[in-house]
């Protein structure tokens, strides 16, 4: 179920808790523990000012069939004023909310009229309709920007006269290898449940290993190592520029709530709400810099095989330092976790 509230006035971010209460259709007058359920999600960095907000909730292992679910949201005020943090606190306040409606042609959160939910199988359920999600949407425009990166490298070889077969083979290995290098890099970035450990990709670890394999494959048959990498530079960061925008559909890698006018309301198949679209600013910036590099390898600008790829591969570099530090997940490594836990133990 997706409830949705407003983000409310003030000036410091908060914490609000969504409670939601389910009865069973059909159950007895005097319900028992199979027919009601009781639920919360927790909310943080509520931004005031930002507008709407919406809260898809997940609740599993209850008797199948149709259900009445009411939400009610749960926040503390603050007084006005510099009071001592003993007595800051008013009683947390509450009031009920909306089942959330969504217009994908206006692009828009609203208030929905409440109706009895089915229950259905709990493989599916994270296919249920989320604001600004369209499940499935980063695997179809990853292999779409997949395609289109090999299609520009092989062209812009053709035209180099480079051999198409051996290229085409380091290519679609260097592919293999990225994938491998996604998924442990998620792995190392997230600790936790294996489950949890497997579920996302990180494009740090493909662009990194699919390079060292790239070059390791270039220099094993004899292909001309920095022409290659040229070549490959203005299909790669194309490729990026479509995959983003399944980020973005997807509600992965999402920015941070704002409450600027420059936000843009999306996902992170949680909560939605204005964010920073840093989905979109790196593809823009993937854009961008594919065509930049087109130009410059049609041109045949540098002097130096490679120095396309390098000074591409640098600034797309500086780029994603600068979005990581404006997303909304956090991004320290399992060793930096382990040393904060052992300073505050």
């Amino acid at each position: 179920m997706t409830l949705c509230f407003d983000s409310g006035e003030g000036s410091d971010p908060y914490s609000a808790t969504v409670r939601l209460r389910g009865r069973r259709v059909g159950s007895r007058a005097m319900p028992g523990p199979d027919d009601t359920f009781t639920h919360e999600e927790t909310v943080e960095g509520v931004v005031p000012g930002a507008g709407t907000l919406s809260v898809t909730s997940w609740v599993y292992g209850l008797l199948p069939g149709e259900w009445t679910v009411s939400g009610e949201l749960i926040r503390a005020e603050a007084h006005a004023g510099g009071q001592p943090s003993s007595s800051r606190w008013k009683r947390p306040s509450s009031q009920p909310i909306h089942p959330a409606a969504w217009s994908w042609r206006r692009w828009r959160l609203s208030a929905g009229q409440p109706a009895p939910l089915k229950t259905r199988w709990a493989v599916v359920a994270p296919l249920a309709r989320i604001p600004a999600v369209i499940p499935g949407s980063w695997p179809a425009l990853s292999a779409l920007g997949a395609l289109v990166a090999l299609s520009v490298l092989m062209a812009i070889l053709a035209h180099e006269r480079v051999p198409i077969g051996r290229s085409l083979m380091v290519s679609l290995i260097a592919v293999g290898a990225g994938l491998i290098g996604a998924k442990v890099w998620y792995a190392i970035l997230h600790p936790g449940p294996w489950r949890q450990r497997i579920g996302g990709w990180a494009v740090d670890g493909f662009l990194v290993v699919a390079l060292v394999v790239t070059v390791a494959e270039l220099l094993a048959f004899n292909l001309p190592a920095g022409v290659f990498l040229d070549a490959s530079a203005p299909g790669l960061f194309f490729g990026v520029a479509i995959g983003r925008l399944g980020c973005f559909l997807t509600g992965c890698c999402a920015g941070r709530c704002t409450r600027s006018r420059w936000g843009v309301w999306s996902s992170d198949r949680r909560v939605g709400a204005r964010r920073v679209p840093t989905q979109l600013i790196e593809s823009a910036a993937g854009l961008v810099i594919g065509v930049a590099t087109a130009l410059l390898v049609l041109d045949h600008a540098p002097t130096v095989p490679g120095v396309i790829f390098v000074a591409a591969f640098g600034t797309y570099l500086v780029v994603r330092q600068f979005l990581l530090r404006l997303r909304a997940e956090s991004r320290r490594y399992s060793w930096r976790r382990s040393l904060m836990a052992r300073a505050t133990s």
